[in-house]
């Protein structure tokens, strides 16, 4: 049976990412890893749109978001986290656990947070050192308007911190336009590589709460990533193989465009809408994501029963919901190595499997999604 990823992450690898990741291993620390390094750095770069180096560490993407809380708040320190699913919920973790005041602005699970509602925290917290936001919130399907965020951030002393590490590549984000401060991304989702690789950047004024940190810090200790990175080179072990792959990926990324990459995604998640919506189904989000549509689960279906049977009997991998969603929602992602062929596999596997699970699906799925994908 041929199997078919349609998860938020890991998401399907390219022929070019395998063939990569198959070369004979080469010593971190020589001359010829370097220059490996150094066009990989410098392909992110285009990717976040920053003129600001993107470090690489060796680690999930929740790395990356430690090392933004540790470097760029201490102990005692208030910080406001938006939560509205479980990835807001991790930000609050992390930042509990070094020690910091947290100010929560809760955000029902399927909406985004509203502008309005950041600029109300900022003026009843006007201390806070960040404001650490998803801009794809993976477990409900959301994504969050970063630029209006950051445009009351940027009038402010108030660090903008987002976690992009599902959207990135996969829907606009302007890092140094917009005036976002820190962003962290991962390398197993829009980047279609395997996990393993974390990436973060951030702005000329970060730096500056970096600086003034009084958070333990070792491993995800940003100076030193910054002081490597002028050879170029990583503090620690770097994670070669994965690197390697790495620079084939910006390389796609450059030679195909950001803008078209990003009006791929936005056209299969537009298809996939259409899609569920032609069959009778109903979205969760209410602000849907480029990278994954959240569906709920008709009523009288097992929602658990319903993935695995996709899964383990049709070979199409989906991901279910999380947490209080749990068997309410599936997740299809349409990022990474997703295209437009898989899409109508994956709405084809849901009308399959509803209607052997008794649900009464209406007609015209397939052909509402192909007059998006191939108009």
């Amino acid at each position: 049976m041929k199997n078919y990823i349609l998860t938020p992450g890991p998401t399907p690898i390219p022929d070019f990412v395998r063939e990569a990741l198959s070369r004979p291993i080469i010593h971190h620390r020589t001359p010829q890893f370097q220059q490996i390094l150094k066009e990989a750095m410098e392909g992110l770069k285009y990717i976040f749109q920053t003129k600001e180096t993107v470090y690489i560490i060796s680690s999930s993407g929740t790395g990356a978001m430690e090392a933004a809380v540790a470097n760029v708040a201490s102990p005692g320190d208030k910080v406001i986290v938006v939560e509205g699913g479980k990835f807001g919920e991790r930000w609050r973790e992390i930042a509990a656990s070094y020690g910091m005041e947290v100010i929560s602005i809760q955000v029902p699970w399927g909406q985004a947070v509203a502008p309005e509602e950041i600029e109300s925290a900022l003026k009843a917290n006007p201390e806070a050192k960040a404001i650490f936001i998803t801009h794809c919130e993976t477990s409900t399907g959301i994504d969050t308007d970063v630029e209006s965020i950051a445009k009351i951030t940027s009038a402010s002393d108030t660090l903008l911190v987002v976690d992009a590490i599902s959207s990135m590549g996969v829907s606009p984000l302007l890092m140094d336009e917009w005036g976002v401060d820190v962003v962290v991304s991962g390398s197993q989702k829009g980047l279609m590589l395997p996990p393993g690789l974390a990436f973060i950047a951030l702005s000329k004024r970060a730096w500056k709460w970096v600086e003034a940190s009084k958070s333990g810090r070792y491993y995800l200790d940003l100076r030193k990533y910054r002081k490597a990175g002028e050879k170029p080179d990583t503090p620690y072990t770097s994670a070669v193989s994965l690197i390697v792959a790495l620079r084939e990926v910006v390389n796609y990324y450059k030679s195909n465009g950001i803008e078209n990459m990003w009006n791929r995604y936005r056209r299969m998640a537009e298809a996939t809408r259409a899609g569920v919506k032609a069959m009778g189904l109903e979205l969760f989000a209410t602000a849907p994501s480029n990278g994954v549509t959240a569906v709920k689960v008709p009523d009288g279906i097992d929602g658990v029963k319903f993935v695995k049977t996709m899964r383990d009997e049709y070979g199409v991998t989906m991901a279910g919901g999380q947490a209080q969603l749990k068997g309410k929602i599936f997740r299809m992602a349409h990022m990474g190595w997703i295209e437009e062929f898989d899409i109508i596999v994956g709405l084809s596997c849901i009308e399959v499997v509803l209607k052997k699970m008794g649900y009464k699906v209406k007609d015209g799925a397939i052909a509402a999604a192909e007059a998006v994908l191939f108009a």
